[in-house]
């Protein structure tokens, strides 16, 4: 199950977002421009950690040197964040950077936009327009008196039409809000007649656990209704949280098939196991296992081989101790249940 069949499709390097592909996790670096090291190093931990593109800021011309850098350590594609200044957008392209993030609204006259445009046209680069509710053009809030959805719809299409009229068409559009609905209903809206793959975030959305409430609201239900090639979680926290919230959210979705997908009971009064333990541990421990298979921890001997009977390998409590199941059927008993986790491994890996 893909989205945005309808698309048209935007490359970048080894990349292409829409047009039915998958969708694609994104996630941006946070040390400061100045610290390559630790740039690099960041960068290194996402590309482990299963993210797909990375967004570097570019504030000031000694920062491109940021994009040497990260070309030079990671495969991945590397997006360039510009703002106001022009030139740090055709210095990047210059640097080998995979595609630009820009307003073309605000970084200088239609000379400057047809620069920039030129420039990613003759290298292959995309451009992603990022309309962000709090910074609106005047004349746009003005009309609607607030940054409505409908604003910020009309402020991306804008945008899209200065690309255009330099025959530039590959453009990936965001409109994001930290206010959920009216991110949601912008993108509902932009859905309906934009041509181009769209960029789903909920910005400025929180530390981690209201983050997450806020992104999956906004981004699974978008993605529920077909709407949505490439997402990025947004979390006042360290940027590989992002990428793995991301990517449990496409799996819970069905977008997404690499690594496991773990279902786990709530608990209830039969439960005589430390399963919240239980069901922790096998998330971190195999969070990086690629294979394409469900896995279930289940409180009880009594109902959970049958409740999950349909996961291709489970555990289920007992008094201190559990049982390994596959397909429903017990191929361990009286396990430890500090040695359930193991025993689960070692299942794992015949498979």
């Amino acid at each position: 199950m893909f989205t945005n069949d309808k698309t048209v499709a935007v490359k970048l390097n080894n990349i292409t977002i829409g047009a039915g592909n998958p969708v694609t996790v994104q996630s941006m670096l946070n040390v400061p421009a100045d610290d390559l090291e630790g740039n690099v190093k960041q960068a290194i931990e996402l590309e482990k950690a299963g993210c797909d593109i990375i967004r570097v800021a570019v504030p000031d011309i000694s920062a491109v040197r940021l994009i040497y850098a990260l070309k030079n350590n990671v495969s991945i594609p590397i997006v360039a964040d510009i703002h106001f200044d022009y030139k740090l957008a055709l210095e990047s392209i210059s640097a080998g950077v995979d595609k630009i993030r820009i307003n073309p609204g605000n970084i200088g006259d239609e000379d400057c936009v047809k620069a920039v445009a030129d420039s990613c046209r003759q290298n292959n680069i995309p451009i992603r327009i990022g309309v962000n509710s709090g910074s609106l053009e005047k004349e746009i809030l003005n009309k609607y008196g607030a940054p409505t959805p409908e604003a910020m719809v009309e402020s991306g299409f804008y945008h899209i039409s200065l690309l255009e009229k330099f025959d530039f068409n590959q453009i990936v559009l965001s409109l994001k809000s930290s206010d959920t609905f009216k991110m949601y209903k912008a993108y509902q809206l932009a859905a309906e007649k934009c041509k181009y793959p769209l960029h789903l975030g909920v910005t400025e959305a929180g530390t981690y656990d209201m983050g997450i409430a806020r992104s999956f609201a906004g981004i699974g239900g978008l993605l529920l209704n077909n709407i949505g090639a490439t997402i990025r979680v947004s979390l006042t926290d360290e940027p590989v949280k992002e990428v793995y919230a991301a990517k449990q959210l496409l799996k819970s979705l069905g977008l997404r098939k690499e690594g496991i997908r773990f279902v786990s009971c709530p608990t209830c009064g039969r439960t005589a196991v430390d399963l919240i333990g239980l069901a922790k541990a096998a998330e971190e421990r195999f969070k990086n296992f690629d294979k394409d298979i469900t896995v279930a921890v289940m409180g009880c001997v009594v109902n959970g081989p049958g409740e999950a009977r349909e996961a291709d390998l489970g555990i289920a409590g007992g008094k201190g101790c559990g049982i390994i199941f596959k397909k429903g059927n017990i191929i361990h008993k009286n396990v430890p249940e500090d040695k359930l986790i193991d025993v689960l491994e070692e299942e794992l890996k015949k498979l």
